[in-house]
């Protein structure tokens, strides 16, 4: 082959997370067609945590070489390297957690560990995207393989049906951004961030048009981190998808969800800031309130837990609204942090929940502290840090979202957010009464916690009370990122 049809070395090295976790989901979906006997379903496993782990060590060698790729259509940053190694250990995560639950289930196939791979890589890529397509390149990928993820327990009505919701919602939502992607395209001749900067702030015949360019586009975004009034889809979701991916969606797409609206807005929409900074404080204050309030009222854990993810998206969106170093500094932060506790939350919620996930009720964490004291202590500390009680990641990670918002002179947008916090309180505590302060229904014997759950349990628990402890582990690398992402 001429070589100068081969891209070059640099390029490849840009683009290498997603490259790997690309060639391991071909690989194990033709391992799958071959598996003859239950052993091999977990080494499909285990050879999907050792790709999502060469993943990583391919996201260390794409920033080790920073720049631009295939003429301008990926960028390795920091910021890239930031977003690609939280959705990656999200992933990671879910690995560890899913086999026993696959197991339990009886569902337990290679295809499942596919699926996962190709959304990362999906996610991954929407994370490096300098350039609108690859944006919704990314988006598709991630969004197709989480479709069927959502449903993947094909007996079950309930996945069925979250996972057709998921899909239509989430089809009209990409629509919009595509709209959205075209008009700018149409109004600046490009769908390159830079060249997209460049041209607005060089002046446009219609920065209205350009404004309703960004509105379309915000809504396939705001669909994506479950932002108001696109939020609709998210608890049915969650309650109606496994447990592991329910933890998964609510920690990894959201996360990059919103690296990629950062990067578009605050690079490729940066000079139009002035029009889209107030839309951004009302879908803030709108997402936590509907979220907080929704949450209170809920007795199933699941459900409580996709309207607290609602809520954690308008912390977020505040930080995002503060339009400064500081304020996309401390979302990272958050984003991180969320990730971690959220996900134990829900792997907590995988053991408990049973065969058929029956038992998610608020009945059956009746005792949880007398049956099993380690998990009520597990669950108590991912419930302090969504919270928000200092020496967790979670006080940390609002701590710092307040903070740029009130350096952006944001006081009623923070003080609002404080107060969003304050009624949290009251549907998290509900939980821990619950376990401490009630006599346990059930007297059969607890089942023995499987390996790969365990390991997940204690590693997001010591992660959360580490990172309120040291947060500097994580913020210090935010904020150059951030900085070099501006």
């Amino acid at each position: 082959m001429d070589a100068k049809l081969l891209p070059p070395t640099a390029d490849m090295l840009r683009f290498l997370p997603e490259t790997i976790l690309t060639i391991a989901g071909t690989l194990l979906l033709l391992l799958e067609g071959f598996k003859k006997d239950e052993d091999s379903r977990t080494v499909i496993s285990t050879l999907t945590a050792i790709a999502i782990a060469l993943a990583m060590y391919g996201t260390v060698v794409a920033y080790g070489n920073p720049g631009l790729a295939f003429s301008g259509m990926i960028i390795s940053d920091g910021f890239a390297a930031f977003f690609r190694l939280v959705v990656l250990a999200v992933g990671l995560l879910t690995v560890l957690s899913s086999t026993a639950y696959l197991e339990r289930e009886k569902s337990s196939t290679g295809e499942f560990y596919v699926l996962l791979l190709f959304s990362l890589a999906g996610q991954c890529l929407m994370a490096a995207a300098n350039e609108l397509i690859m944006v919704f390149i990314g988006l598709e990928v991630s969004s197709i393989a989480s479709y069927i993820l959502a449903g993947y327990l094909r007996d079950d009505k309930r996945g069925n049906e979250s996972a057709l919701k998921y899909f239509l919602l989430g089809s009209f939502a990409t629509a919009f951004l595509l709209y959205g992607v075209a008009w700018v395209y149409g109004m600046t001749g490009s769908t390159n961030l830079l060249v997209i900067r460049a041209a607005l702030e060089a002046g446009v015949p219609s920065m209205t048009m350009v404004g309703a360019a960004a509105g379309l586009m915000l809504v396939g975004f705001a669909f994506k981190i479950s932002a108001a009034p696109f939020q609709v889809w998210a608890p049915d979701v969650y309650q109606g998808a496994p447990a592991p991916v329910s933890g998964f969606l609510s920690a990894g797409p959201k996360a990059v969800a919103f690296a990629v609206m950062i990067r578009v807005f605050q690079t490729g929409f940066e000079a139009i800031a002035p029009r889209w900074e107030p839309v951004l404080w009302m879908m803030a204050l709108a997402t936590m309130t509907i979220g907080n309030f929704a949450a209170m009222w809920q007795n199933n854990i699941k459900r409580m837990l996709g309207y607290s993810s609602i809520a954690h998206a308008g912390y977020v969106l505040v930080a995002v609204t503060a339009h400064s170093t500081t304020g996309t500094a401390a979302a990272m932060f958050y984003l991180a942090a969320y990730g971690l506790m959220n996900y134990g939350a829900f792997a907590i919620v995988t053991y408990v929940a049973g065969r058929g996930e029956e038992h998610v009720t608020l009945d059956h964490f009746k005792g949880l502290s007398q049956r099993q004291p380690a998990v009520a202590a597990l669950l108590t500390v991912f419930l302090l840090s969504l919270l928000g009680v200092p020496l967790t990641a979670g006080f940390f990670g609002k701590f710092y979202i307040f903070k740029a918002a009130i350096d952006s002179h944001m006081v009623w947008l923070t003080a609002l957010g404080l107060l969003n916090s304050a009624v949290a309180a009251y549907y998290y505590l509900r939980v821990l009464v619950v376990m401490y302060m009630h006599e346990s229904e059930s007297t059969a014997h607890a089942p023995e916690i499987p390996g790969g759950l365990k390991i997940t349990m204690w590693l997001t628990a010591a992660a959360t009370v580490v990172l309120g402890v040291f947060p500097g582990l994580v913020l210090d690398f935010a904020t150059k990122f951030a900085a070099l992402n501006k």
